[in-house]
């Protein structure tokens, strides 16, 4: 799998790094395998899409289906925080179309931000410790 992730449960969150060639698979495996891990209920996230070559799967469809299944799998109670860095102009146009969808995601308790850069993400996050990736 091009998704590869560690879990920090020291600071409660979820780094995601993408390799290669992205595809649909790709990301619904990652998000099914991770998320429904009951010990990382709540977690922040981080994803970065710097190692990112390609992606495979543009669909407005997909990214809303995505976006529906990851809110879905967010514990009610819990607000957590996601923040996908993306350089890439084409990646960030579609990590902003997923954030978009996730907003409007009924049942979703995770806020998700877009940025071009680390340091920035880590501050929305609120931690100050690089984690490894």
């Amino acid at each position: 799998m091009p998704v590869t992730y560690e879990i920090d449960h020291g600071q409660r969150l979820v780094v995601a790094t993408p390799h290669g060639v992205l595809t649909d698979a790709d990301v619904f495996g990652y998000q099914q395998e991770v998320w429904s891990r009951p010990e990382v209920k709540g977690y922040d996230e981080l994803i970065d899409m710097a190692g990112v070559s390609q992606i495979e799967f543009v669909s407005t469809k997909r990214i809303a289906f995505l976006a529906d299944l990851s809110a879905s799998m967010d514990p009610p109670a819990l607000a957590s925080k996601l923040a996908i860095i993306a350089t890439a102009d084409l990646h960030f146009g579609l990590a902003r179309m997923y954030e978009t969808y996730r907003e409007t995601a009924k049942q979703g308790t995770k806020a998700v931000r877009v940025f071009r850069n680390r340091n920035e993400a880590l501050q929305w996050l609120g931690t100050s410790i690089q984690p490894a990736s």
